[in-house]
């Protein structure tokens, strides 16, 4: 006798899958990844077309199968038509489905990614022309990390333990950012031995952050997109300043394909496109 079995969850990807299937993988907050058939999904009448789009937050009834389950129902619970009127909202929504596929498990609860996902997906959804995408993204990525607990150290010195704040009245102050060591590293901690003569051995350094790059690091766990203009001291924010949110997605995007042992297909297209602050 089959099993059944009910669950809510978003899909995170879709495929064609014989002659009218598709097979998608959802994200449910009770199960984690589930991989499902859902039959005739691909003909234009059936209930499922569009329950199985990217993105659509589904009821689902499930049937459990030998190797894969099939959906039975879905009732739609809530969608995000505003990412698929901008190409550039559409690939950030691709990348950090990509991002959750890689980070969840099977059969697993995941009720705090799944819920923060929800929430970065709308915030996107809801993300005005005049802001920079790079900041969303480099917090979305900041909170899936600390809630799988891969988030890098950015407060103390990975080496040395000790704290490590932006130092603004010394323009050449930096500070070290190692994928190998899992976070900060202060620069000057690699220039000497200690008494004991213990010797550190010496990381690689992936990137130097500036006071400016490491305060708005060390505010991505805030609930809320940090602002700049709170943050950063008044003589920082010249006419000519640009927030260097970039940088910051590219070192947590580097640094989480590092630690996962994998690359992101979707980034291509992001980094493609001329201008992200639209």
């Amino acid at each position: 006798m089959s099993q059944a079995y009910k669950t809510t969850g978003i899909v995170l990807k879709s495929m064609p899958l014989g002659e009218a299937d598709r097979l998608i993988i959802i994200l449910s907050p009770e199960k984690g990844l589930i991989r499902a058939i859902a039959p005739s999904s691909r003909k234009n009448k059936s209930p499922l077309s569009g329950r199985s789009e990217l993105f659509m937050v589904n009821q689902f009834l499930i049937i459990k199968g030998h190797s894969l389950d099939k959906i039975a129902q879905a009732e739609t619970l809530q969608f995000y038509p505003g990412l698929r009127k901008e190409l550039v909202k559409l690939a950030a929504a691709q990348y950090l489905s990509e991002l959750i596929l890689k980070l969840s498990i099977d059969e697993q609860p995941q009720e705090e990614l799944y819920e923060l996902l929800n929430e970065h997906l709308r915030r996107l959804e809801k993300m005005s022309l005049a802001e920079n995408l790079y900041g969303y993204l480099a917090q979305a990525i900041f909170h899936f990390l600390i809630v799988t607990g891969i988030g890098p150290q950015i407060y103390q010195c990975c080496l040395t333990q000790e704290k490590l704040t932006p130092n603004f009245k010394n323009p050449d102050w930096q500070v070290g950012f190692s994928h190998e060591m899992g976070g900060l590293i202060n620069l000057n901690s690699l220039a000497y031995t200690n008494k004991a003569l213990t010797v550190f051995s010496v990381p690689l350094i992936n990137y130097k952050l500036q006071a400016t790059d490491l305060v708005l690091l060390q505010n991505l766990n805030q609930s809320y997109l940090p602002h700049a203009g709170k943050l950063l001291p008044s003589n920082v924010l010249s006419q000519d300043f640009i927030v260097p949110w970039q940088k910051i997605e590219h070192l947590l995007r580097d640094y989480t394909q590092y630690q996962l042992g994998c690359s992101f297909q979707s980034v291509v297209l992001i980094d493609s496109l001329p201008n992200l602050e639209f």
